[in-house]
């Protein structure tokens, strides 16, 4: 990763995703460049995108790899699909051309940052829009690096909000857990999502479904009787169903 401070360039090497991951979040902004091996240790390079993704790192991105050069263009295009600012991607050994010319893409921003403005929801309102059907979910491609194959898709939640349009989850899962609104909005998107699981199974498409759950969640006793029972009324294999937390 490279970053910036006045006219000074510094240039910080991390081991691991996780490292890597841990400084953004404390301090994205101060990144405008990111270049990633997608075989990296406890967390390969394609996680560690959907991680960029997640928390909306908004500098450039080069993605270096010494494997098949589909499994290079393979995370590309996925990058590209989640409008990351790919610069390129380079196949190991790199020499220091390739590495200038993919560098001569790459513009810093003034003023960048990592994560966008939230803006505050009050209780009752996400309340409405739980009840009222407005959560509508998204669902994100896992590709197998190899194969190049999707094998299962990320569900990810989003509130059609009359004047704010799609609203992003950092914006209301909080004012959810806080408010005791959390079961109620897993079981929205869980119920939505097992039910697009059954039209891709009817439609001859087996998909692991992963949907992101809260703590609070796991800590209802009631909460893994609701799982197997929405399977079950859904009519999906609960092996197709993968929670995360």
């Amino acid at each position: 990763m490279t970053g910036r401070s006045s006219a000074i360039c510094a240039v910080i090497s991390c081991e691991r995703a996780t490292d890597a991951l841990a400084r953004l979040e404390s301090g994205g902004g101060e990144f405008d460049l990111i270049l990633c091996d997608l075989q990296m240790p406890e967390m390969d390079g394609v996680e560690f995108v959907r991680q960029l993704v997640r928390i909306k790192y908004a500098g450039g991105l080069v993605l270096v790899s010494g494997e098949d050069g589909r499994i290079l263009q393979t995370a590309e295009k996925l990058s590209r699909a989640h409008q990351l600012d790919v610069l390129g991607s380079l196949h190991k050994p790199v020499s220091p051309e390739q590495l200038r010319q993919v560098l001569s893409n790459h513009s810093p921003r003034e003023g960048m940052t990592s994560h966008a403005a939230c803006k505050k929801y009050a209780s009752d309102e996400l309340w409405r829009a739980i009840t009222g059907g407005k959560l509508v979910n998204y669902y994100q491609p896992k590709v197998d690096l190899v194969s190049g194959m999707v094998i299962g898709v990320e569900t990810l939640v989003r509130w059609q909000h009359p004047q704010d349009g799609l609203v992003l989850p950092d914006q209301f899962i909080a004012t959810a857990e806080e408010h005791g609104h959390i079961d109620e909005l897993t079981h929205v998107v869980l119920t939505n999502a097992l039910r697009q699981a059954r039209i891709w199974l009817d439609a001859g498409l087996s998909l692991h479904v992963a949907v992101n759950v809260s703590m609070d969640n796991l800590h209802s006793l009631e909460f893994p009787d609701f799982v197997t029972r929405a399977a079950a009324k859904a009519g999906v294999p609960p092996s197709c169903l993968v929670l995360e937390v």
